[in-house]
């Protein structure tokens, strides 16, 4: 079986979709401005695993208030049931991409998510 490194990537959504994807899941608390569904080719949308809307419109996306918004939105995935949905679906995949809508690659919450599942937070160890 495939480590879980092997098979959580992250993508932003608005990069096209392409096979390699595999199970495409946006983890997005709000959809996309200017994306289809049909664009998206979604397999499931987990809007409970985004962060909670007060700490989303606190870090604004703000490079400076990144190192804050990382732990916090870390302190809510250790009491979120949505994560060990995310790894149960995980389980037995070859590819599982989580979509984000974010402009910046690295300062945004799928990669907080993902650095999150990958070091064996809550339910992930």
């Amino acid at each position: 079986m495939a480590e879980l490194k092997d098979v959580l990537v992250i993508k932003r959504i608005y990069d096209e979709a392409d096979d390699g994807d595999g199970y495409r899941v946006l983890v997005d608390r709000l959809w996309p401005r200017g994306v289809s569904k049909e664009r998206a080719r979604l397999d499931l949308w987990l809007k409970d695993i985004a962060p909670s809307p007060p700490l989303r419109t606190e870090f604004a996306h703000m490079q400076e208030r990144f190192e804050h918004f990382r732990h916090a939105y870390e302190a809510e995935l250790e009491q979120n049931p949505a994560v060990e949905q995310l790894l149960e679906l995980a389980t037995g995949k070859q590819r599982v991409t989580l979509l984000y809508g974010a402009r910046d690659p690295e300062t945004n919450h799928a990669r907080v998510l993902l650095e999150f599942l990958l070091g064996g937070g809550a339910a992930g160890t």
